[in-house]
């Protein structure tokens, strides 16, 4: 009798423990590791966020038992909240002309804008992008599908931290960096791409788009690959030219697919942190700084652990409503109930 026939006789013998429920027993390591690596940090985090901890005090106390109950932090209530959402004022200004002064947090909704902004147009680019990859690898009249394919999902490969740094290299403002070198080639002078406040944001959306299109076009070449024949001949037959098919025949049956895959990388563009930080810390002035970015500094810049935490506890409810909201009107998880 092998080991694990043992050990599932042992289960079962359990007494106050029903047989049909022997299995859950099972899963209890697997939801032990979940809660200590996942569940754990986001309690402490909302625990975190009504307290004023800083390293002064949260690294008070003795032992690591008192940094779990927050040291010497004082229960704040709702106040980083508050303060993140309220603090200051926010002033909209027209053609040098001031419209109207609004008391809220103008850098937390600087970042909280600029972030979903960044949202739209990195997916945008990466469906565009992904989906013109996905029909050229899989056109018949393309050879060497298998290498281009190959060839395709290479970045995957390579660390995010490695990519990130060479397109920081690519868009230097320098002459010798690529960007530049190219726009000279067509007569062009040297651009600061780092240091325009929406050429920096344009980078960010390219390095983005290139670190995020390997797995959009592979979802989409799966999803081609599954729009049957008889659509398309049954098209031609009825006179539809490419266009026409294209969008009346291939778009429909790949749309679910598409919009699965969009809203996974739309979620790890909101929680993008490494091209900011690593091209110019979400400068210049701090005015491209998306929110998770404007947390950590928050955080760990400025000390204010209570405020940082608050900060992520709003992105995480936003995301969390964001991908609730599109699995539930995308109706992706229609048939999960029915086994």
């Amino acid at each position: 009798m092998s080991t694990a026939s043992r050990v599932a006789r042992r289960v079962e013998d359990i007494p106050f423990l029903d047989k049909r429920d022997a299995s859950l027993l099972f899963v209890l390591p697997g939801l032990f590791v979940f809660s200590a690596f996942m569940l754990f940090p986001v309690v402490y985090l909302i625990g975190i966020s009504f307290t004023d901890a800083a390293p002064a005090n949260l690294f008070a106390g003795d032992g690591a038992f008192s940094v779990l109950t927050f040291g010497e932090a004082t229960f704040i209530g709702i106040e980083n909240y508050a303060d993140v959402l309220f603090g200051g004022t926010f002033s909209i200004v027209l053609f040098d002309r001031t419209i109207v002064t609004l008391p809220i947090n103008g850098q937390f909704w600087n970042s909280f804008g600029v972030t979903w902004l960044f949202v739209a147009t990195s997916v945008t680019l990466k469906i565009v992008f992904s989906l013109a990859l996905a029909l050229v690898v899989t056109s018949e009249r393309v050879r060497g599908k298998r290498l281009m394919r190959s060839l395709i999902i290479l970045p995957m490969g390579l660390p995010s931290i490695f990519t990130i740094t060479v397109w920081r290299g690519i868009f230097s403002s320098a002459e010798f960096g690529l960007a530049n070198q190219i726009l000279g080639m067509f007569g062009f002078d040297t651009v600061s791409w780092l240091s325009e406040r929406w050429l920096a944001f344009a980078a960010y959306n390219v390095t983005e788009m290139w670190l995020a299109y390997p797995f959009m076009v592979i979802i989409t070449v799966s999803a081609l690959q599954d729009v049957p024949d008889e659509l398309h001949e049954a098209a031609i037959v009825d006179g539809a030219g490419y266009l026409s098919r294209f969008f009346h025949v291939t778009l429909p049956s790949i749309k679910r697919p598409v919009f699965f895959a969009s809203i996974l990388t739309a979620a790890a563009s909101f929680q993008q942190f490494l091209i900011p930080f690593v091209f110019n810390e979400g400068g210049p002035a701090r005015q491209n700084e998306l929110i998770v970015v404007y947390g950590y500094r928050e955080a760990l810049s400025f000390a204010e652990y209570g405020r940082g935490a608050a900060i992520s506890i709003i992105a995480l409810m936003f995301i969390g409503a964001f991908m609730w909201l599109n699995v539930k009107r995308g109706r992706l998880a229609d048939g999960v109930n029915d086994a």
